[in-house]
């Protein structure tokens, strides 16, 4: 087995990865080692050839590929090296073994960054009912195979689930020739971002229908058709009310799960909310030398958000091998009135910099809605929001003064305000 020792590992080389590689190298990291089982680095923005991304992060909109071959270009001025076309077997200690064509690797690292990202969930998971056809995909599967293969996966289509990537997938497809029958929604709103909704199905005439979900897959050698029915309070399907539709294609949207095997692999604990590691400020777990961002950390809807976590981690991850990360008393973060969890889950109450919060909602409020965070009787920060729903991410940004002075736990919560 060959050894090799780094001041920074990082494992997986999409946007959170990259961005913890470059902030690490920035932060004084002599030796930066990013691991990634691909053959080229960027993670999923290879495949979402779509406009969209940097309008935060950049102030210009980009496409996927456009957005991380800004990290890429920047990576490789750093000289970071990539190890790409190898996987990291598991975690050992503080060392990571990781695998390739060219045999077993022993990483010696400082510190290491967790970036892995996260996966579909799959048919199996959601126990659908019937047959097992051809024709069922997620559909980030069929993302990678029409945008990197150039394979349509179909002519006319179910999506399941109204996440980021299906609705995408809507108007992908239907630009494409494909017809989507309908966006099939359990819950009763929407599960990604609404500008997707407008941009990708009301622009397209693609209907949605909430509270409802798919009971039976139908066909033989293909897909021929799927069943349909509305849902009650419990999401209990109301089988006397169900229909079919006509389709040779079910695409799956139904949730994100955080890659997090490797992590368990190293004895990490994991959120039973988030599935992902518990973190601070600094995106630094329980485990020592170990950092976590991205959506193995808790699934983001905006990239820019997940570029941000993996800078903090990095610079974290740098100053860390060095012996220069503030560390020290912690303060609890909790998920109060309304909210489902908030991360970071801890503080360590120290100045320097600001601190963004960010956590989602347990349901969609709307009107005149109260978002704050409390410390004891005291209220440290607040703002008022027309609307808020589980599917877009909301955050809360504390000054440094508050953070210097926290003594009590944190608690988010959001309500709506019914005074004048």
């Amino acid at each position: 087995m060959r050894e090799q020792n780094c001041d920074v590992a990082v494992l997986g080389a999409g946007p959170a990865g990259l961005a913890a590689a470059v902030a690490a190298r920035e932060a004084g990291a002599e030796k930066v080692v990013v691991v990634e089982r691909d053959k080229r680095p960027g993670g999923i923005l290879q495949q979402c050839i779509h406009p969209g991304f940097g309008l935060d992060y950049f102030q210009e909109e980009l496409t996927g590929p456009e957005y991380a071959q800004r990290f890429i270009d920047r990576a490789r001025e750093l000289n970071v090296e990539m190890l790409l076309g190898t996987m990291a077997l598991e975690i050992r200690g503080r060392d990571l073994i990781c695998v390739n064509p060219g045999g077993l690797i022993r990483l010696r690292p400082g510190a290491s960054v967790l970036s892995m990202g996260c996966r579909e969930r799959t048919r199996g998971q959601l126990a659908i009912p019937g047959t097992r056809p051809a024709g069922v995909y997620t559909a980030g599967t069929a993302q990678r195979l029409l945008n990197i293969q150039s394979q349509l996966v179909g002519r006319n289509i179910v999506i399941l689930g109204s996440g980021d990537i299906g609705m995408i997938m809507a108007r992908r497809l239907t630009l494409e020739g494909a017809r989507i029958e309908a966006v099939v929604e359990l819950l009763p709103y929407l599960s990604g971002l609404m500008r997707n909704r407008v941009q990708c199905l009301d622009d397209f005439g693609i209907p949605l229908l909430l509270s409802h979900t798919v009971v039976d897959i139908g066909g033989l050698d293909r897909v021929s058709g799927v069943t349909i029915a509305p849902v009650d309070d419990n999401r209990q399907p109301l089988m006397e009310q169900s229909r079919e539709i006509a389709c040779d294609t079910l695409l799956l949207s139904v949730g994100l799960i955080p890659e997090n095997e490797l992590s368990r692999s190293g004895g990490l604990s994991l959120s039973p909310v988030t599935r992902g590691p518990e973190v601070d400020q600094f995106m630094r777990t329980r485990a020592p030398g170990f950092f976590a961002c991205g959506n193995v950390l808790h699934v983001n809807d905006l990239v820019d958000n997940v570029s941000r976590e993996g800078a903090a981690a990095g610079r974290s991850a740098a100053l860390s091998a060095q012996g220069r990360l503030p560390g020290g008393r912690e303060v609890e973060v909790r998920a109060g009135e309304g909210v489902r969890y908030v991360s970071p889950q801890r503080l360590v109450p120290v100045g320097g910099q600001d601190v963004s919060l960010f956590f989602r909602v347990e349901r969609p409020l709307a009107g005149k809605v109260l978002l704050e965070a409390r410390s004891g009787d005291r209220r440290l920060v607040s703002r008022q929001a027309l609307a808020v729903n589980p599917g877009e991410m909301e955050s809360l940004t504390l000054g440094r003064e508050d953070l210097a002075g926290l003594a009590e736990p944190v608690t988010v919560g959001v309500r709506e305000v019914t005074e004048p």
